[in-house]
């Protein structure tokens, strides 16, 4: 696990350098001396998507900052972000940002898609094989940095997020006893905001390097202790079959959440899921 943490360290750095320029497995390959079906196995294992996504996440963020703070014509930007026209560009675009790059440039409104991953060291696990939800706690003002570093390497599940009102926001939850985190070292591993009377959970992040060693369940475990008895669950994410989904609704069901109403928040097309105490309970998982 350690080598494949270092490597997927490497290849996110390689491919951070080279932004501007088309970039493939095989060429992310051969840069970190790797065979491409090793590497394209040990990156997706490790990082939960593959390099594909990431690249194109990642370029497309980088347009999307050029269209609002540049006069670079759509076509050029559409060439640094590796694609060989305009067409391309915008059919993907559109699909990842629901907009045109014309009408994004329009509205002068950046957000990201992907921002960078940073991939400092390997993940500690609960000394002894403890249980993760007792270093979870409630969440303190001077978390506030290491909290937003967290939310920027889990932006991609949150479309439209605006840094400083949810930095606002986060205040609020925080002096409310709304907001929870869990510290690993020097960063923060997980994090979920939650309105205990209704049992909606209004933000919930975990790391890309914490996701399959079981913290999501110990924060369910915890938003279950704070809401209200008998009461339920929930969420909303991207809806089914939305191509900027980055796994969010797949890992959200496969804890078991189901299928609610069909939403539009800030104008983005999402649905909310929902879980019961029972249905956790039955699963085995409380």
């Amino acid at each position: 696990m350690k080598n494949e943490e270092k490597l997927t360290g490497a290849v996110i750095d390689y491919i951070e350098g080279h932004l501007s320029e088309k970039l493939d497995l095989e060429r992310v390959a051969k840069a970190v001396h790797y065979s491409k079906y090793h590497l394209h196995r040990a990156f997706t294992q490790t990082a939960g998507r593959t390099i594909h996504d990431y690249v194109q996440r990642r370029q497309l963020t980088e347009a999307a900052k050029l269209l609002v703070y540049s006069d670079r014509p759509i076509l050029e930007i559409a060439l640094s972000a590796g694609y060989e026209s305009q067409q391309a560009f915008t059919t993907v675009f559109r699909e990842m940002y629901k907009k045109s790059p014309g009408r994004y440039r329009e509205e002068k409104i950046f957000y990201p898609l992907q921002l960078a991953w940073v991939w400092r060291n390997t993940p500690e696990r609960p000394d002894g094989g403890g249980d993760w939800q007792s270093r979870i706690r409630p969440a303190q003002m001077e978390d506030i940095p290491l909290w937003m570093e967290l939310v920027r390497q889990v932006v991609d599940g949150f479309p439209c997020l605006d840094e400083v009102d949810y930095r606002e926001r986060l205040r609020e939850y925080i002096g409310g006893s709304r907001a929870f985190i869990l510290t690993d070292g020097k960063e923060a591993a997980g994090v979920m905001g939650l309105t205990p009377e209704t049992g909606s959970i209004d933000f919930w992040g975990i790391h890309p390097r914490y996701r399959k060693l079981g913290i999501a369940p110990a924060f369910l475990k915890q938003a279950f202790s704070v809401v209200k008895a008998g009461g339920e669950l929930s969420i909303t994410t991207f809806r089914e079959g939305d191509r900027a989904d980055p796994g969010c609704r797949r890992r959200l069901k496969e804890l078991g959440f189901a299928e609610g109403e069909l939403l539009m928040e800030f104008g983005y097309p999402t649905q909310r899921l929902v879980l019961s105490r029972r249905c956790r309970e039955e699963s085995g998982d409380e």
